[in-house]
């Protein structure tokens, strides 16, 4: 059973995590936090120990709960290439997914933090790690059981492939235009079945 303080840290995480993923580390405010909360400065601070604990705490949560839909999604019954095709079709619909998070949070935090942060800086580099990690494994799984015909290691694909679909949320993300991410992933299915299908 979790304790009053344990689920008021839990609040607040949940609730400053998309403000943090919206406004970035340097443009969320103390008043933002304590405004969407309810609770005081020194609540907050009661609870962490400084805005960048809080907003590190707020990232992990956010990133947690991507890899933990990814983890998901290439865990359903079926071929590395049904893997793959489940991973795009969430990928097509990623807005939704993000939508409650404040949008995609590797994105947001990793470009935000690249000046100002480098605790979350080097934070979201190991997400985008850990997301190619995955991704690589399931092309690896498929080389060996020879459904797929890679044409570098299964890590240079996966990072490639994942820099398609990241530019492609960024290219949706700045421009408000969701076309940039359904026709890159549509280009990624026809790149899959043309290219590494066996």
């Amino acid at each position: 059973m979790t304790t009053k303080a344990e689920r008021t840290t839990t609040y607040i995480i949940e609730t400053v995590a998309p403000i943090f993923n919206k406004l970035g580390y340097v443009g969320t405010s103390m008043s933002d936090l304590t405004e969407a909360t309810g609770l005081t400065k020194g609540a907050l601070y009661g609870n962490f120990e400084n805005k960048e604990a809080l907003a590190i705490s707020a990232f992990e949560y956010s990133s947690k709960k991507l890899l933990s839909k990814i983890d998901q999604v290439l865990s359903i019954d079926g071929s590395s290439l049904d893997k793959i095709f489940a991973l795009t079709e969430f990928y097509r619909h990623y807005d939704d997914f993000t939508a409650d998070l404040g949008g995609c949070p590797v994105l947001n935090t990793g470009v935000d933090a690249q000046n100002n942060n480098k605790l979350l800086a080097a934070a979201s580099k190991e997400i985008i790690k850990e997301i190619e990690g995955k991704i690589a494994l399931v092309l690896e799984n498929g080389t060996n059981s020879n459904e797929l015909k890679l044409p570098v290691t299964p890590l240079q694909f996966a990072k490639q492939f994942y820099t398609m679909i990241q530019g492609a949320i960024a290219m949706s993300t700045i421009t408000r235009d969701r076309k940039y991410l359904i026709n890159t992933i549509a280009y990624l299915d026809l790149l899959v079945k043309k290219e590494i299908k066996i």
